[in-house]
């Protein structure tokens, strides 16, 4: 039973052999499909961890139960299915650092929350610093972070290697480590649990989620929201429509004739062959553009920055391979022999100023979480609560305001290039 009385399925230790050893009959459908109603309260475009985030809160926070989740393709398919699952709160600006720490205490909790295991492992998250600049750069952080109460400081290579013995933290590399930026609350989760969990939680409130139902329109009456029209010839009448969306997000945000200074490029990462743990830390290098993880299978998840062009292409690149591969070996020489097994590609909406775009819009009832970046996956229960919030007072709570729309044109900019260019 969840908090509003709402009941969620659960199963015994033993129904669960039962089930996995095919004795338990069917499983229950996580959530359930519905023939879309002709109005609802609030409307969310964007079936990821964000737009689920946000229904789910409405309902278990504000009690607004009458919310459609529209999802062009499948849940998760997006940017919350294409990330690499990294999470934490080693932000720049103070702003940016309350915003995240929120959600990893949320993120914290989430299992028990929607009764639905999450995997979040807190392993501790680590920024290598090459060179003096940067070793500036994890001093000005790692004091901006305690100042706010997050754990982080600036560790030497002796304790560097402590962590993780297969790096080369030698003088005589080409990239010799001087430091790194060290953040034990950091860790790693399962993107595709915390969607499933977020979509089942939603649902047992009476959230209606549409899958293959792609907005191709949204109605605007004397500067007010009225509903949106669907690809397959609906209009659902709302007076609340949320844009959610990741890639896509200016293309639902002209649609109301909202410009969103936003520009789209794709991101790629790739997984190895699952070998025995061996990696308990998250690794990033900004100088090399890379970071590097171990998931709970074994297998090594390997990122870099944004490619340098915008684009809409989810596929992987031979030469985002080779790059990748050669900064990898140039942290741990010991990975040479491991095989990469596939690569993939997400969207990122990238800012200004790197930092993400929420709240109200010039028009009324068309609210905006968008513009996410690198770093979306991290915010998602933080930005579900505060939407959530949002959406049933009027006007943003203090932990969003910073990320206003009018502060691109008010030049209140919120600069997190210098924790977020790379950014996991």
């Amino acid at each position: 039973m969840s908090r509003n009385g709402q009941r969620t399925p659960r199963y015994s230790a033993w129904s669960l052999v039962r089930h996995g050893l095919g004795a338990g009959g069917e499983w229950g459908r996580a959530f359930r499909h519905h023939t879309p109603r002709q109005a609802y309260d609030v409307v969310i475009i964007g079936g990821g961890v964000h737009g689920l985030a946000t229904a789910h809160y409405l309902a278990e926070n504000h009690g607004i139960t009458n919310i459609a989740v529209l999802e062009k393709s499948y849940i998760g398919s997006g940017g919350s299915g294409r990330n690499t699952a990294i999470l934490r709160s080693n932000y720049l600006t103070p702003e940016g650092v309350r915003f995240y720490d929120r959600s990893v205490k949320l993120y914290e909790h989430l299992a028990a929350d929607l009764n639905f295991n999450v995997m979040f492992s807190q392993r501790g998250h680590m920024t290598l610093a090459h060179n003096d600049s940067s070793l500036r750069t994890m001093h000005w952080r790692a004091e901006v972070n305690k100042l706010q109460g997050v754990d982080s400081s600036v560790i030497d290579p002796g304790e560097i290697k402590k962590l993780v013995p297969y790096m080369d933290v030698s003088a005589s590399t080409r990239y010799p480590i001087l430091g790194a930026l060290y953040h034990p609350p950091g860790g790693i989760i399962r993107h595709d649990a915390v969607v499933w969990g977020y979509a089942r939680s939603a649902d047992a409130h009476g959230v209606h989620i549409h899958q293959k139902t792609e907005v191709v329109g949204i109605d605007v009456t004397s500067n007010r929201v009225t509903g949106v029209r669907t690809a397959d010839g609906r209009r659902i009448s709302a007076p609340v429509v949320v844009n959610c969306t990741a890639g896509w997000s200016t293309l639902i945000s002209d649609m109301v004739g909202v410009d969103m200074p936003v520009q789209t490029f794709p991101l790629q990462a790739a997984v190895t062959e699952p070998v025995k743990p061996f990696l308990d830390t998250v690794v990033v290098s900004g100088t090399l553009h890379t970071y590097v993880s171990q998931t709970d299978r074994g297998e090594l998840v390997f990122g870099a920055s944004v490619d340098p062009f915008a684009s809409y292409s989810t596929r992987g690149s031979l030469d985002f391979v080779e790059g990748l591969a050669g900064h990898v070996l140039e942290l741990m020489p010991a990975l040479s022999k491991m095989r990469l097994l596939r690569q993939w590609a997400g969207l990122c909406d990238m800012t200004p100023d790197y930092s993400p775009i929420m709240g109200l819009t010039p028009v009324e009832g068309f609210f905006v979480d968008v513009g996410w970046g690198t770093y979306g996956f991290k915010a998602g229960p933080v930005s579900g609560e505060a939407m959530a919030a949002c959406i049933a007072h009027g006007k943003p709570p203090e932990i969003i305001a910073a990320f206003g729309l009018d502060r691109f044109e008010e030049g209140r900019l919120v600069g997190e290039k210098g924790a977020a260019a790379v950014g996991h």
